[in-house]
């Protein structure tokens, strides 16, 4: 008689230890960074009061990440992932220092901020197609969906730690100065923005410290045959998911809704003229989108998505802009901050499916120009809907804006379910027969 052969272990995410080193520098290196865009956005409004400031500062940081897409893409294919990550984090950690020295001093200004918002663009064209490309190579197929909801979610708590800390120690800021300058000579100037410069500061501390940790993650790369730089190299990212509906469908998705329906630019404005509340109520605010998301995250992690795929990433889609057209219309702060979270849950159980279904059709030789395209699709629809959000309002209002974003975004969602009939009915996220057993 033939022996049966014993059942393979199945993997489990928490023994994959360089998996979880890297989702702790992301959300150490997220936390960072959600603290220099609440100083950032804060400063930026306190010297201009202007909606259209709030939108440059999206469209500074939208510019280069577009121009660099395509030699990012190829970087991230053809060298270490982990390096290049590192390099990002590095580039932030230097706008960290000048915000923070330009702060300390008080000459700090809107073309500065503008300035340094263009750097951190450069940052983040590298930054996101780099750990966007390494996950994959850290788990095994079958492990990735999962992988992809508990890294999300893990860097949640980022979203809610990084604005709620970076608002609180913006509004300790003059406390701290005053303290750091008592018993000095009578008459000493201390400048106005020493919160944002405490703020800042702190994030370089954990940008360091992320650093550190993308460093030690042991990168185990799928060996692949590697062509001669290009043209026809540097757009094949592009060419890839043109020629895969439902990617293309998935990811444009995800530009569009998040373009028209996004009011992170505005959030400074609604803190302090329609809300009524200061640096730390923005943090708050900030924060409140990843209190859905964490929710949401953490039940996909345990309960992955495996059927129906393509109609519950639209229907999340179509929730998120409910959620912002309730924030659009709230004037007290916690039903707005409930509206932020429920926006929050909707966008993170879209991102699973999204990113989920982009890693999983993309081969690992692949990966980086894919991840590179991708990129510019989220910061599309992150910066340059802070630019769009910011130029409406200075026409419409800051409520009028986000109201018609969130109903631009229930439009988008009618159309992709006509134009993406391939997305529309896909129903198993994991193809049948990838990497054995869930």
């Amino acid at each position: 008689m033939t022996a049966v052969p014993a059942p393979l272990p199945r993997p489990r995410l928490r023994e994959q230890h360089d998996y979880l080193r890297l989702v702790a520098a992301r959300v150490t290196g997220g936390a960072a960074n959600q603290m220099l865009m609440v100083a950032l956005g804060w400063q930026m409004y306190d010297l201009t009061r202007s909606a259209w400031y709030l939108g440059l500062v999206g469209l500074a940081q939208f510019l280069p990440a577009l121009l660099l897409t395509l030699p990012a893409g190829h970087l991230v294919d053809r060298h270490d992932r982990r390096w290049l990550l590192a390099a990002a984090l590095s580039l932030q950690g230097g706008v960290a220092v000048g915000l923070t020295w330009a702060s300390v001093e008080g000459w700090i200004g809107a073309r500065g901020i503008l300035a340094l918002s263009v750097l951190l663009g450069m940052a983040r064209a590298l930054q996101m197609p780099s750990q966007q490309a390494l996950l994959p190579t850290l788990v095994p197929p079958v492990l990735l969906p999962r992988a992809v909801a508990a890294s999300s979610s893990t860097m949640q708590a980022a979203v809610i730690a990084g604005p709620a800390l970076g608002g609180a120690l913006y509004a300790l800021g003059p406390w701290l100065a005053a303290r750091a300058h008592a018993g000095t000579v009578t008459g000493t100037s201390i400048s106005p923005h020493w919160g944002a410069a405490v703020v800042y500061a702190v994030s370089l501390l954990l940008l360091l410290a992320a650093i550190a940790g993308v460093l030690t993650v042991r990168h185990r790369p799928t060996p692949t045959r590697r062509p001669a730089p290009g043209l026809a190299m540097l757009t094949a990212g592009v060419r890839f998911i043109w020629q895969r509906p439902v990617v293309l469908g998935a990811i444009s998705l995800d530009l569009f809704a998040v373009l028209l329906g996004g009011a992170t630019a505005l959030l400074p404005i609604f803190a302090r003229d329609v809300l009524h509340t200061g640096p730390s109520g923005l943090g708050l605010l900030r924060s409140a989108p990843a209190f859905g998301a964490v929710a949401v995250g953490l039940t996909l992690a345990r309960l992955p998505i495996t059927r129906r795929a393509g109609p519950k990433l639209l229907g999340a889609v179509a929730l998120y802009g409910l959620a912002t057209i309730a924030f659009a219309l709230c004037t007290s702060f916690w039903p707005a901050f409930i509206a932020l979270a429920i926006s929050g849950a909707a966008d993170m159980f879209s991102v699973v499916i999204r990113q989920s279904l982009v890693q999983l059709e993309t081969p690992d030789e692949m990966r980086g120009r894919v991840g590179a395209v991708n990129s510019v699709f989220i910061g599309a629809s992150n910066q340059l809907g802070e630019f769009e959000s910011g130029a409406t309002a200075a026409l419409l209002g800051p409520v009028g804006s986000v109201l018609l974003g969130g109903v631009g975004t229930l439009v988008v969602v009618g159309v992709w379910w006509k134009v993406f009939p391939g997305l529309a009915q896909r129903d198993r996220l994991v193809p049948e027969g990838v990497g054995g057993r869930v």
